[in-house]
């Protein structure tokens, strides 16, 4: 299965309404300090496969970093691991501060 993309526009129109999807920012702590949508949940991608248990399975998952490359992978272990509804953050939080 193929990690599906959601864009910036799309996410904010999402969140402006209400969703209740799960933001997960997968970039390392200083990143996250420096700046991260607010509500976003951090587990950095190289402890993800560890911390699964923090990932919910019956809400849509958004998975942010700061350019989407590692979002698309967490978004891969994800799927990997059965979880069926995520999207990665299209170019990421450049894109969203852009």
């Amino acid at each position: 299965m193929e990690c599906q993309e959601i864009s910036v526009g799309q996410l904010k129109h999402a969140l402006l309404s209400g969703t209740h999807a799960q933001l997960v920012d997968v970039r390392e702590i200083d990143e996250y300090r420096s700046g991260h949508i607010e509500g976003a949940t951090l587990i950095p991608l190289g402890v993800l496969p560890y911390r699964l248990d923090e990932v919910r399975r019956d809400r849509e998952t958004v998975v942010i970093c700061r350019s989407g490359n590692r979002s698309k992978q967490a978004c891969q272990i994800l799927l990997e691991h059965g979880y069926s509804n995520v999207k990665s953050l299209r170019g990421g939080l450049a894109s969203w501060n852009g």
